[in-house]
């Protein structure tokens, strides 16, 4: 390959970064919940991630101190804060049953 294919190439890429970085934050995909669900083109959504971050603003609420990451990411502070919870209505649809197949393995 010449040099001066490659420079193209690099001037391309470059000009392309600098794009993406001049885009407006608003302009990014994020990902919106709302009590548990996900706006999935206008269709409120049950969805694991939303559940998890709802879990947690209820355990937040109750005066835990856990981020919405944690709870998706460790299952054990998951089942920690559920044991938390429990009783509470409002979290019982986003923590797993004491009385499944796998309770106590």
């Amino acid at each position: 390959m010449s040099n001066s294919f490659i420079y193209v190439l690099s001037a391309l890429g470059f000009s392309t970064l600098a794009l993406a970085a001049t885009l407006p934050a608003s302009a990014q995909a994020a990902i919106v919940c709302k009590d548990g669900f996900q706006d999935s083109g206008g269709n409120w959504i049950s969805t694991p991630y939303c559940n998890d971050a709802h879990l947690a603003q209820i355990a937040r609420s109750r005066g835990a101190r856990v981020s919405d990451a944690e709870i998706r990411e460790n299952p054990n502070r998951k089942d920690e804060i559920c044991r938390f919870l429990s009783g509470n209505p409002n979290a019982q649809d986003y923590c797993p049953d004491s009385d499944g197949p796998l309770f106590g393995r």
